[in-house]
Parts: structure tokens; C-alpha cells; sequence
């Protein structure tokens, strides 16, 4: 299964470039955030891929401007040819708005999930904006990882941790992937692809 994930910052080669047929290829979209919605909406215009999505720190324009063709997974676990994808998004509280949490929030969000995930057997794939706590995350508090993820990888062990918000043009201490206890972290800024063996 290939996955391109997208984050913070519009692909023109996929917007501005875009060819028919360019997005074939992949089986599933996701989104970590702080993408225009229109964007969002022109991807799942142009693929049979469904687009799922997360919101990031500066996504309030979504409550105005829902990207169409696209499915929120905010606080829920969403099934995908046997792939289980957990989405939580918004960024560490820096300042007043939406989509921004405390770690408490964080850990409280992440708490009322555990039937699902008990349900569920785990998940496959962590869908966020944030980083982990310590796991590509910045040193200022805008960009501070959120510790509740950092404790869902120690006790799932994923396949995947794909998220947003630290800019890969922030400097070099932000990786675009590296591993943690058997986890794959993916930094999506602008877009990458990742790719997943089929489930029977």
C-alpha cells in the first residue's frame, strides 16, 4: 500500500504543476496539517485515494472551509484495507485559538480512546500534527512535542508516526525520519511517501 502524507506547506509539483494522473499511484492521503482546505479539496478531486486529515495550529479556516472529499479522523481510530490510523491533531497551547492543547488536554484526548484501542488491538499508524515529546520536536513551546504520543509509541509500538508542524526549514536537527522502538517517525513537511504490505 503507498501512502503520501502532506504537511504545513503546499506542494506546488502537486498543485500549481499538477498532471492527470499524477496522483494514481497511491492508495491513501494524509494530511497532518496547516494546509489550505482548498488543497486538500483539489487532492481528493483528482485521486480515488481517500484523503484523511488532521488539523494543525493554523488550520481555523476549516470551521469556515471544510476541505470537501476529505474525512476528518480527529479523536478516532479509522480502518483502511485493514490499516488502523489514529488521528490527533492541533499543536501544543502557545497562545489563544483552537487546535491547540495543553498536555494535560493531550493526555485526556488520548485516555478517552483506550476502549477503542483495546477494541482495535492497537493501531498501525499515528496521524498527527505535533511531534512527540523529544522525537523531532523544537526547543521553544510553539513547537514542544506532546508527551501523550511519545507514551502511545512506548505502549503500541506502531508502524508509523507521521506527523507535522516542525518545518524541515528550520534547520538541520529536524529529520525527515528516524526510528523509535520499532516505530518509523515521519516528519511530512510539504509531502513524502511511505508504503505499507497489503493486509489479508
Amino acid at each position: 500500500m503507498k501512502i503520501l502524507v502532506v504537511a504545513d506547506r503546499e506542494c506546488k509539483a502537486l498543485w500549481d504543476y499538477y498532471e492527470p494522473g499524477k496522483l494514481d499511484e497511491y492508495d491513501l492521503i494524509l494530511s497532518c496539517g496547516d494546509l489550505s482546505p482548498l488543497y486538500l479539496s483539489f487532492l481528493a478531486t483528482f485521486t480515488k485515494a481517500p484523503v484523511l486529515y488532521v488539523h494543525g495550529n493554523h488550520d481555523d479556516c476549516y470551521k469556515r472551509t471544510p476541505p470537501e472529499g476529505c474525512v476528518c479522523i480527529e479523536d478516532s481510530i479509522y480502518e483502511f484495507r485493514g490499516v488502523r490510523i489514529l488521528g490527533l491533531g492541533g499543536s501544543v497551547r502557545y497562545k489563544p485559538g483552537i487546535h491547540q492543547y495543553t498536555q494535560d488536554e493531550m493526555n485526556d484526548r488520548a485516555r478517552r480512546l483506550r476502549f477503542r484501542l483495546w477494541r482495535k488491538k492497537g493501531f498501525d499508524i499515528l496521524l498527527t500534527h505535533a511531534p512527540a515529546y523529544q522525537l523531532g520536536d523544537g526547543e521553544d513551546r510553539p513547537h514542544e512535542g506532546f508527551r501523550a504520543f511519545r507514551r502511545l509509541l512506548e505502549k503500541y509500538h506502531p508502524a508509523y508516526f507521521v506527523h507535522g508542524h516542525t518545518h524541515l526549514n528550520y534547520g538541520r536537527q529536524f529529520k525527515r525520519t528516524q526510528e523509535f522502538e520499532g516505530t518509523t517517525i515521519v516528519n511530512a513537511y510539504e509531502r513524502y511517501v511511505i508504503e505499507l504490505p497489503e493486509r489479508k
